[in-house]
C-alpha cells in the first residue's frame, strides 16, 4: 500500500537547513512550508493541518537555551492539542531535548542528521499524529455511544397487524444498506424503528448518531452536522468533528428533515451525492461510509407539491418508505404497552403493582392518543408514581 504524502511544517533559524529540508522531503510531502520566523507558527497553524512540525530550539543569535524551543512547544500544543513536534537540536543538546520532550514535543533529531534515520522518525510521527486523531474520534463515539445507551429501546412493543407488518419491513431492510424514510406522528417511535434497523444490520457493532434537525438554525446546521475547522468563527477554539464524521462506518439518523430550509436541504444533498463532507472553513474533503435513515412528522408529499421540500433530496433518502402508524390506528397494543409501562416503572419506582382493571384498560384504549406512545408512556409513568395501592382503576387515570 502506497504511504500517505504528508504535510510538514518546518521552522528554523538557518536557511540552508531549510533549502535542505525542502528538498530531501520534497518525494515524501503533500504540502511543506518553512519560515525562519517562530511568530508565524500561529497563521501556519490557522491555514492548514500538519502532519509533522519539525522545530528548531533556538532562533535568537549565540541563545542555546532553547528556551525559545520549549515556549512555542507549549504555543503549538495550545493552538493543536493533537500535534506532533519533532524538535531540531545542535549535537550534543540531548540533555534540552529530553527536556522539549516532558514539555510536549514527540521525538527529536539531532544536527547534522542522517537523512534515512530522519525520514524514519518523520514517518513514526506522522503515523502518531493519525492515531492521535482516530483517537479524538474514538472519544466523541464513545460520548456518542454513552448517550445512546440512555434512550429507552425495550419500548418498541406491538402486536398489531399494522405494528406486524412494520416489524417484516425492517427485517427486510436491515441487512441492506438502503436508505429509509421513515414517516408517523411525533410519539409514534420513530427513533426505535431507525435503532432497531441499526440493531439488526451489519453495521451492529458500529455506531449510531440521532441527530434532531428540527432543533438546527441555519447557523448550527453546517458545524453540527459537517464540523468544523479551528478559526472558522469566533467561537471555534479547536477543530470539531461533526455528526456526519462520528457515524462514520455506522448509521446517522436525521429526525425531522421536514423542518430544513431550502438552503439546508440543499448543502445536505451535496453531501449525500457526494458521500463527503468538508467541514466549515476547511477545503479538504472528508470520505464518508454512513448508512442513512431520515425521519419526519411532515406530509412530505404536500410538502414536495408546494416545492418547499426538494424532489431530489426526497429520492436520495427514500430507498424504503416506512409507515409508522399511530397508537389509536394499534388496537390491542394499547393494553400491551399499558402492561409492560406498569411494570417497567413499578421496578424503576419500587412500587408494588400487580394489576390493572379492565375499566381501567377501556378506558385507556378509548382514548385518542394524540401524543402516541410518547404520551401513553408519560401517563403510565405518572400514574405508577401516585399509585396508592396495588390495582390501578380507571380513577387513577386523569
Amino acid at each position: 500500500m502506497e504511504e500517505k504524502k504528508w504535510n510538514i511544517l518546518v521552522i528554523d533559524d538557518n536557511e540552508d537547513i531549510l533549502l535542505s529540508l525542502r528538498l530531501l522531503l520534497k518525494p515524501y510531502t503533500n504540502i511543506i512550508r518553512t519560515s525562519t520566523n517562530p511568530h508565524q507558527i500561529p497563521a501556519f497553524l490557522k491555514a492548514e493541518e500538519y502532519d509533522v512540525i519539525l522545530l528548531d530550539m533556538n532562533f535568537t543569535r549565540d541563545a542555546i537555551s532553547g528556551s525559545e524551543g520549549f515556549h512555542w512547544i507549549h504555543e503549538i500544543i495550545k493552538l493543536d492539542a493533537n500535534a506532533v513536534i519533532v524538535c531540531i537540536t545542535a549535537y550534543g543538546d540531548t540533555e534540552k531535548a529530553v527536556q522539549a520532550i516532558k514539555c510536549g514535543a514527540t521525538d527529536f533529531v539531532l544536527k547534522p542528521w542522517n537523512n534515512d534515520k530522519l525520514i524514519a522518525t518523520i514517518t513514526s510521527a506522522a503515523r502518531l499524529r493519525s492515531s492521535k486523531q482516530e483517537t479524538s474520534l474514538l472519544r466523541l463515539k464513545q460520548t456518542e455511544l454513552t448517550n445512546a445507551q440512555h434512550n429507552a429501546f425495550d419500548d418498541f412493543l406491538g402486536s398489531s397487524d399494522s405494528m406486524k407488518n412494520v416489524f417484516g419491513i425492517i427485517e427486510q431492510v436491515a441487512a441492506t444498506d438502503a436508505s429509509i424514510l421513515i414517516l408517523g406522528e411525533n410519539g409514534t417511535g420513530k427513533e426505535l424503528v431507525a435503532r432497531s434497523v441499526h440493531k439488526l444490520s451489519d453495521r451492529k457493532n458500529e455506531i449510531f448518531v440521532s441527530v434532531d434537525l428540527g432543533s438546527l438554525n441555519e447557523n448550527l446546521f453546517e458545524a453540527e452536522l459537517f464540523g468544523y475547522a479551528k478559526g472558522a468563527f469566533t467561537d471555534a477554539k479547536k477543530d470539531k468533528a461533526g455528526k456526519f464524521e462520528i457515524a462514520h462506518g455506522g448509521t446517522l439518523f436525521l429526525d425531522e428533515i421536514g423542518n430544513l430550509s431550502q438552503a439546508m436541504q440543499s448543502k445536505l444533498l451535496t453531501v449525500l451525492e457526494r458521500r463527503e463532507v468538508t467541514r466549515v472553513g476547511d477545503h479538504k474533503a472528508i470520505p464518508l461510509d454512513v448508512r442513512i435513515i431520515c425521519a419526519t412528522n411532515s406530509k412530505i408529499d404536500e410538502m414536495i407539491a408546494s416545492a418547499s421540500f426538494r424532489e431530489d433530496l426526497y429520492y436520495r433518502i427514500n430507498t424504503v418508505e416506512l409507515y409508522l402508524p399511530p397508537l389509536r390506528e394499534r388496537g390491542n397494543d394499547v393494553e400491551l404497552l399499558t402492561r409492560h409501562f406498569i411494570e417497567k416503572f413499578a421496578f424503576k419506582y419500587k412500587k408494588n403493582i400487580s394489576n390493572i382493571s379492565n375499566e381501567a384498560i377501556h378506558k385507556l384504549q378509548k382514548h385518542p392518543w394524540p401524543g402516541n406512545v410518547r404520551e401513553l408512556r408519560h401517563v403510565m409513568e405518572r400514574t405508577v408514581i401516585m399509585a396508592k395501592t396495588e390495582n390501578l382503576h380507571a380513577d387513577d387515570f386523569l
